[in-house]
């Protein structure tokens, strides 16, 4: 893994290293930065579910203002600490030792571009979908990374779904406020 573009270009990033890690590939990643190109800099992003932290990194590296990194392993959190310091960009982190609905229901901030990428087949996507709504900016984007035949609802809360893009058996989905929908 590494930072594809921005002030951290090119550095290598640390992953954990077991059956139940898949960190979401470059080529994905690349797709997810593709779509939030325009609505990275200088704004909130939250990475949920975060694991090596390397989506949270890669908006922070493209110009975010801030991230908050998401999970419930001290592992993760360890190894995305560590990222964090390799590629200079902790100073705009927040890192949180929490599961995503301890973090949702105490959170007060807003966000404008989260992340979701919870295990696969747990149901977390569509739990973590209806609570993510509360800690977004009406302008905001959700982005969730999951398997092409998890079930998920054209709305959660104000936020409607807007697009899905597949990459081979994952897809992409983005949910935007009903009120900013094209």
């Amino acid at each position: 893994m590494r930072v594809i573009t921005g002030l951290a270009r090119g550095r290598r990033l640390e992953a954990l290293e077991g059956e139940d890690v898949r960190p979401t590939t470059d080529r994905v990643k690349e797709a997810v930065f593709s779509i939030v190109q325009f609505e990275l800099e200088g704004r909130r992003f939250l990475d949920l579910f975060a694991g090596s932290g390397q989506m949270g990194i890669e908006a922070l590296s493209r110009g975010a203002a801030s991230a908050v990194f998401v999970d419930n392993s001290k592992k993760s959190l360890e190894i995305t600490r560590r990222n964090l310091k390799t590629t200079g960009l902790e100073s705009r982190a927040r890192l949180v030792h929490a599961d995503y609905y301890s973090f949702l229901s105490m959170n007060s901030e807003r966000f404008d571009v989260a992340f979701i990428d919870p295990p696969y087949k747990t149901g977390l996507l569509q739990k973590a979908l209806e609570r993510v709504c509360a800690c977004m900016k009406d302008t905001g984007v959700i982005i969730a990374e999951h398997p092409r035949d998890d079930e998920i609802l054209e709305e959660y809360g104000n936020f409607a779904l807007d697009r899905q893009y597949r990459y081979g058996k994952i897809n992409i989905s983005t949910f935007r406020h009903k009120d900013f929908l094209t």
